[in-house]
């Protein structure tokens, strides 16, 4: 396809070349520093779903999903592949999917040999004997598009043509783009023609093989409560369920590291700090190439890339069983919602089809502060099909295995954001496995949202068990609560069907 291909190279290869090539720079532990400015998050509106006769009437068109007509596709597609074709380019096969009865593969073509590395540490290696591709990517991080001619709304574009199964990448340097592009195309693939349901969700696994799951939007610490060095780790981002249980998209993690504390996060730290990592703007001192990990001078959006087999717990198979814990993990910027609360019956579709959470600085474009935010399934950006299709299967699973639900508030505590304090991480972990181990032996139901929470918690103060009563102002704390409330459902009852 192209004259001039490097397949498959190894990640010490791809090191040097990058390195060669002037676009990133070893750290002094050995990781790689790249930056991806102006576009250090995903870019949202910049992607569009190709319109034709297999997706008209199959996805849930609108400001989420952007229709791109096949006419546009093919004349961008023939730019980009002209822009590519006299370039040094660097192909990796690797394979989506860690069961094997439901892996796919996946071949990318890039001019950028960190990017190829990204793909190598995301996805799955594997024999490649008889590798076919079922999705093809094609990544051009330096060709900019011309919206008027090309279609785009800038010069970045993210184009999914799910018929061709085949994606169209450039204009920016944000190597989360490819793995979400994945991810947004297995969520139409599995549901529509596999039976599985795609998760925005990280999972861990018990001594007696308990599986509990994370539900999250980026930020919310699906990645960190995953990693958990008593619970080996299945995986941190993107899950799919079956009728044999669960198993990992990925064969890595995208983690966020902006402040990470290698004591509180001991796990994540280690595996972004060796040879073969990936740090994506991160800080770095050019003379002592000693890194900041508390610098958000070029984001608050952070990344470390590394294979999932860096952290020292993990799930060989990628694969577990049913869950028996789910969380929905909710910032909430207001600080209204308890840290903890078992969710019964209707309850935990309102919750999961309103996705109430808070969008943090750097995890999309011109996101400076906490917002609140609603994203069904806490995927929406992801979710191709029709809301009520993933709700449906979550639903009936949630039933069928008896899984217990529960919300958790990662966010605010003691008033909102500029007034009171982000949740104590050891406070939630605490709460989290009081709820998997058992440990909660009584309920009382709060009198805002009506939900079940803790009455009390061995090492949690038992005033954050109850928001209000941490409030200096409670009426006010009323005032926010009815806010959000309201909110919730409002958002909820857009997809009930």
């Amino acid at each position: 396809m192209f004259p001039k291909v490097k397949d498959d190279l190894r990640r010490a290869t791809l090191i040097e070349e990058t390195i060669r090539k002037g676009m990133g720079k070893l750290a002094h532990f050995g990781s790689l520093v790249v930056i991806t400015d102006p576009y250090t998050g995903r870019s949202p509106k910049d992607r569009f779903i190709v319109k034709d006769e297999e997706t008209g009437d199959v996805i849930s068109w609108g400001n989420v999903n952007v229709p791109f007509s096949k006419e546009l596709y093919d004349r961008l597609r023939r730019k980009v592949l002209g822009y590519l074709f006299g370039k040094e380019i660097y192909r990796q096969r690797v394979f989506a999917g860690a069961d094997p009865d439901y892996r796919v593969g996946v071949e990318v073509y890039t001019e950028s040999p960190w990017h190829s590395l990204f793909v190598r540490n995301m996805f799955i290696e594997g024999d490649l004997a008889d590798f076919k591709p079922h999705i093809r990517i094609f990544h051009a991080p330096n060709l900019k598009a011309n919206p008027e001619e090309d279609g785009t709304r800038s010069e970045a574009f993210i184009v999914l043509n799910f018929s061709r199964r085949e994606f169209l990448i450039g204009g920016t340097a944000y190597a989360g783009e490819i793995k979400k592009a994945v991810f947004t195309y297995l969520n139409y693939y599995y549901p529509y023609h596999r039976d599985i349901l795609g998760m925005h969700a990280g999972a861990n696994v018990g001594e007696k093989g308990d599986v509990a799951v994370f539900f999250g939007l980026s930020g919310t610490g699906k990645t960190t409560l995953s990693t958990d060095p008593k619970r080996p780790i299945v995986g941190d981002d993107e899950l799919g369920w079956t009728e044999k249980g669960i198993f990992n998209f990925e064969g890595g993690c995208y983690a966020k590291v902006i402040r990470i504390n290698p004591k509180a996060e001991p796990g994540i730290y280690r595996a972004s700090t060796r040879f073969g990592a990936i740090l994506e703007n991160v800080v770095m001192d050019e003379r002592t190439r000693e890194v900041d990990f508390n610098s958000s001078e070029i984001t608050e959006n952070t990344r470390a890339s590394y294979p999932i087999e860096f952290l020292e717990n993990v799930v060989e198979s990628g694969m577990a069983g049913h869950p028996r814990n789910i969380f929905f993990l909710s910032l909430d910027a207001y600080g209204v919602l308890p840290p903890l609360a078992k969710l019964e019956g209707e309850q935990i579709e309102l919750y999961f089809l309103a996705g109430y959470t808070s969008k943090i600085a750097g995890t999309e474009r011109g996101i400076k502060e906490p917002r609140p935010t609603f994203s069904v399934g806490f995927a929406e950006p992801f979710l191709p099909l029709h809301p009520s299709i993933y709700a449906r299967m979550l639903f009936e699973r949630v039933r069928r295995h008896g899984s217990n639900v529960w919300l958790v508030n990662t966010g605010w505590v003691r008033g909102p954001y500029g007034e009171g304090e982000r949740i104590a991480l050891a406070y939630t972990r605490r709460l989290i496995n009081a709820a998997i181990n058992g440990e909660i032996e009584e309920f009382v139901r709060e009198s805002h949202f009506n939900l079940l929470v803790p009455r009390r918690v061995k090492g949690v103060p038992e005033e954050l068990l109850q928001p209000e009563m941490s409030w200096r102002d409670r009426e006010r704390y009323k005032e926010q609560a009815k806010k959000i409330k309201d909110l919730i459902e409002k958002n909820a009852r857009r997809w009930i069907t």
